[in-house]
Formats: structure tokens, sequence, C-alpha cells
């Protein structure tokens, strides 16, 4: 009755409705307790029928994870690997928030970085931190909770677990054990940098981060450099000029490439170049945020055969780095259009005296 009061007190068409509590117009299904304010009790005003729920700002439900979920069935239990946002919140499907809200507890790789994600959406649901320092003392009692029925929730940074990211061991131990291992698909740096890059989209080759140890890192950019797929690379900001003076030695200074920094973000940017123009661009300024390179591959497969002199070099380099006569042809022969057997022969012919030489001292 106090209600009809305030409506008839109203100026036509307007209603306006104070700070003390807020209003939110929606379906019926979501929201069971309900007043209807309409035009038959308040024949002065024009023809409205609004469907209202009043509650305190705080208690406001969101619809997007408020929705009724009958039709779609409990969660089973099992751990599931939630893709979240690479830069812009917005970029998260309504079945990972879902998800989230369910869960008993949530896997993150950092807890002050992720809460800011769960705080946007309203989401209470426990944090626990899981990252590469600690992920081998958290491993079993994860296990545990699983075994116990629960729902487990594995989130990273940014993207998707697993991949470049904590998670894969126990993804992988969840698999031995035979407990579900549920992915719920969300943003990915890789994908999304492929598919804006220009460059060839039907195959390509995922490197990831290359390896801290020099001649790990140059064995697989040579692999890299002679592969005719895209290559796609993480390359940490500190390691950007480093990383382009070795590329554009093995790939070559006209193969082209594309930088994408900051996606999703204020900032996002795509430059696209060669090796070359990316060495003068980015000599003295190194671009801020971890980024995804990517590199066209080999496009003349039909490459000429390497003179005697070529081969010898680099058998000697990579033999001087500590490799044996066996792992040194067989690197150079994924690179080269020389058969293993010749360039074993002509290894033996330079440097096995060398080396017998070498085992004779020792």
């Amino acid at each position: 009755m106090k209600m009809m009061m305030i409506i008839r007190r109203l100026p036509p068409i307007t209603i306006t409705l104070t700070s003390a509590f807020s209003c939110r117009f929606t379906s019926p299904k979501f929201f069971p307790e309900q007043i209807i304010i309409s035009s038959k009790s308040t024949p002065c005003y024009p023809r409205i029928s609004l469907l209202a729920t009043f509650c305190s700002a705080s208690q406001v439900p969101d619809p997007i994870i408020e929705q009724d979920s009958s039709k779609r069935g409990p969660l089973k239990p099992g751990l599931y690997l939630v893709g979240t946002p690479i830069g812009n919140l917005e970029d998260i499907t309504l079945r990972a928030l879902r998800v989230l809200k369910s869960a008993d507890v949530i896997l993150s790789e950092d807890t002050r970085h992720s809460g800011k994600l769960l705080r946007h959406y309203n989401i209470s649901t426990p944090l626990l931190s899981y990252h590469k320092f600690n992920e081998s003392q958290r491993e079993q009692r994860v296990l545990r909770r699983l075994k116990e029925g629960e729902i487990v929730v594995l989130i990273s940074d940014a993207g998707t677990p697993g991949i470049s990211d904590p998670g894969a061991e126990l993804a992988k131990l969840c698999v031995d054990e035979n407990i579900p291992v549920i992915p719920i698909p969300g943003p990915c740096a890789v994908v999304a940098a492929l598919s804006a890059s220009g460059l060839d989209t039907d195959e390509f080759t995922f490197v990831g981060f290359l390896s801290k140890h020099g001649p790990s890192r140059r064995e697989r950019l040579t692999a890299s450099a002679n592969e005719a797929r895209t290559q796609i690379f993480y390359v940490p900001p500190h390691k950007f000029s480093q990383f382009l003076e070795e590329s554009s030695l093995l790939f070559g200074d006209s193969r082209r490439c594309v930088m994408a920094r900051e996606m999703t973000k204020i900032h996002e940017e795509f430059w696209r170049g060669t090796l070359g123009e990316a060495k003068v661009r980015f000599l003295n300024q190194q671009p801020k945020g971890e980024m995804t390179l990517l590199i066209e591959g080999r496009t003349n497969c039909l490459v000429e055969t390497p003179s005697e002199d070529q081969l010898e070099h680099e058998l000697g380099e990579l033999i001087s780095r500590g490799h044996t006569l066996s792992t040194a042809v067989k690197l150079v022969a994924e690179g080269a259009s020389v058969k293993r057997k010749t360039l074993y022969s002509l290894a033996l012919k330079k440097f096995g005296k060398q080396l017998e030489a070498d085992d004779n001292s020792n």
C-alpha cells in the first residue's frame, strides 16, 4: 500500500528510486520475489508494466552468474582448467564464470592478480596459490581434495593454464589417477597473435619461451629456422634484443616477422616487418610488456646443397660446444639437404683424429 502511495506522488512517466535501494529490471525466471508495478492501479499514468527487484547495492545478483543452472545440471567433481583474460577483463566466457563461482577452490598462479578478476565479477570462491615454486608441494594436497570429490579450478595469470604456465604436471597426475580433467576454453595469446599476424596459419609451431642455456637456445632456433611452418615464440621484454640478434643470424635478416604486444589492452600493438628491420627499429627502444613474436616459415624448401666448407664450419661449432660427433651430424643434417651418411664421413675425415686425440689425453 505504501509503495502505491509513493508511486501516485511521482510525476507522470518518471520513477525515481533513492540511494537507499537499487533497482534491476529483469526476466521473471531469475527472481521469484518480485514487486509488480502496473498501470491498472495507477490509471492517471501511461500504460507501463515494470518488473522490479529491490535490494541493497552490495546484494545485487549478477544475472550472468546467477542464471538458473538447472538445465545445465551441477558440475561434476574434477580438475577444471579455466582460460582467463590475457588483458581485457571482458574476455571471459559465461561458462568460465559459472565454473569459477561453483568451485570449491581455485588454484592461482598469483592470488593477488587473480583476486582482481574475481572481485570484478563478484566471485568469492577461495584462492590457493599454485605456481612453479610450490607445485611439487601442493600436488598431493590438491589430489587428496580431488579424490574426496571436490571441484578444483586451475587458472594462470593470463590465458590457458598448462600452456607455458604451471598446470601441465597436475593435469598429468590427474589423468594417471583417473580423475576427470575438464578444459574450459578461453583466451590464448598464441592463437590471438597468429590470427591477426598476416602470416600462414595452416601450419605453425608454438615454441614458447626459449631456454636460458645458450647452446640449447641456439639449437632450438636452428631447428625453427629450417621449418616451413610459422614459428611462434614468447619473448620477455628484457630478452627481446638478444632474441632479434640470434634469430636474424639463423633465419636471415629478410625473414618476415610480427611482434604482438599488450594484446587486448589499451596499448595493444602489432608491429610487422623483417627481422633486419626489427633490429633497427628496436635497437634503442625496448618494448614494454611480454611479447608474442611470430616468424614466417622458410619459403624456399629447395635449398641449395651447402658447400663442404659450410658444413665443416657448422660441425666444428657444435663439436667445440661439447656435442658428440654423432649429435653434431644429426643437428646439421636436420637443417641441410645432405644425407646423414655423407655428413658423418665428412665429420670423421675432418674431426675424427682431433676427437681421438682428445679422448687419449683424457
